[in-house]
């Protein structure tokens, strides 16, 4: 059997600098005020004969996706590999740099991860790996207390040649990486920060996190009584506040983070030991290529969503109309996005991820379709675009389908959501890919 060989390296990516914040983009001020814990880039680097393939974990919201692909392409000619075995994870922190709009600070993540790729791939070791799952205990889905979550936490422990020591776990956790909110200015990796360190203190080994098909799901542990901030469970306002009472909502989140990251640890304490690291029999990353479509609205449709969003949420959507009009005044009454699906299998099972915010559901459908529990959609993989729901949630509208676009569609590209049938598609052509792989 051919020996699989990987090296890991990391990375701090702190901005250096006071920078705009991606994540709450509803904010008046969205500059930070300090750091409240450094930002990693993390980088696993495997061989196999004479191919290349990278697995790169970055704490921030996503980059869009014209500046993932150009980061891939000069990883992948480090490497050298093709640029569909490079695989970039975006955590998705609420609290970490714009990318497209602070420009030095994603050249400077450019090129720290470039050396990074470069010192890895320098430093493989002869592997063995295992897949296990964990029980996911720190999602809710804020689309509905009756509304499912993906119940498992992935894990992919890898060992040197001897099954011995664990040389690095990634772990693959649902959960929006918002636990601190909009009176958060501090720039943090959020609750990933916190899992990593724990992990890698009680375990002695490198931790990367990667995040899951997360779109619905919020974190289990936040400020208590935090109903009261929030108008739309992503993009809260806040009221004007104390000092005295911005200092207690401080120490909760301090507690929440702490919160989440024991109840991770706690799950993955219970199946670690159980998962047997095995010589790697097959290791891949692959891509494939689907066309989806999003519908524009016609400007009475267009208004009514702006009007619902300004009323519902205090979003502005003034220049998202306007972009809408100059679409239709063009005759363009739908937009196109070619959707990268990704792959990185390691014998049994894959880490599979697609650019959008993926509603849980579709990776839960995806499992079941594929019958292989191992098999893990995931979100915010390669860019962050827009957020894609199931049929039955496209049905229902509120933030995640509709409002969201007022702000971000100048990230994305688009000014609505993939169109409904978009998440019957996707899980049929993440599973075909699979099974014939």
């Amino acid at each position: 059997m051919d020996q699989t060989y990987m090296g890991y390296e990391e990375r701090i990516i702190t901005p250096k600098k006071t920078v705009q914040i991606a994540g709450y983009d509803a904010r008046i001020d969205n500059r930070s005020r300090g750091v409240m814990k450094d930002l990693k880039a993390q980088i696993l680097v495997s061989k196999r004969n004479e191919e290349h393939f990278c697995l790169i974990t970055i704490d921030s919201l996503g980059f869009t996706v014209e500046l993932a692909s150009s980061l891939r392409k000069r990883v992948a000619e480090i490497l050298p590999a093709r640029m569909e075995h490079v695989m970039i994870c975006f955590s998705h922190t609420h609290a970490a740099p714009n990318a497209a709009v602070e420009k030095e600070y994603y050249e400077f993540v450019c090129q720290s991860i470039l050396s990074g790729v470069k010192k890895a791939g320098e430093s493989t070791v002869p592997v063995c790996a295992g897949w296990g799952i964990g029980e996911n205990t720190v999602g809710i889905n804020r689309r509905g207390s009756s509304q499912s979550i993906d119940p498992r936490i992935g894990i992919l422990k890898i060992c040197g040649e001897n099954q011995d020591k664990i040389k690095v776990m990634v772990v693959r956790v649902t959960a929006h990486c918002n636990v601190l909110m909009p009176d958060n200015y501090m720039i943090s990796p959020d609750y990933f920060g916190e899992v990593r360190e724990a992990l890698e203190r009680r375990y002695g080994c490198k931790v990367m996190m990667v995040q899951g098909a997360s779109g619905d799901v919020r974190p289990r542990y936040r400020q208590e009584n935090a109903d009261h901030l929030e108008i739309h469970p992503e993009e809260e306002h806040l009221l004007n506040i104390s000092d005295q009472m911005k200092d207690r909502y401080a120490a909760q989140s301090q507690k929440a983070l702490k919160d989440m990251a024991d109840a991770i640890c706690e799950s993955i304490h219970l199946v670690i030991e159980q998962i047997i690291p095995k010589p790697i029999s097959r290791i891949s990353m692959f891509s494939v290529n689907s066309l989806f479509y999003a519908d524009v609205p016609g400007m009475k449709r267009a208004k009514e969503i702006a009007t619902e969003a300004w009323e519902l949420a205090g979003i502005d959507g003034s220049g998202w109309l306007m972009e809408v009009e100059r679409l239709l005044n063009k005759g363009e009454m739908r937009q196109r996005a070619e959707i990268e699906i990704q792959f990185f299998a390691v014998n049994d099972g894959c880490l599979c991820g697609v650019p959008s915010e993926v509603m849980c559901d579709i990776a839960v459908e995806i499992w079941k379709k594929s019958s292989n529990p191992m098999v893990f959609l995931n979100g915010y993989t390669n860019g962050c675009t827009s957020y894609l729901p199931t049929a039955t949630e496209y049905d229902k509208g509120g933030y995640e389908v509709l409002w969201s676009n007022l702000l971000y569609y100048q990230y994305h590209g688009r000014v609505m959501p993939l169109n409904r049938d978009t998440a019957s598609r996707l899980e049929k052509e993440v599973v075909k890919a699979w099974m014939e792989f």
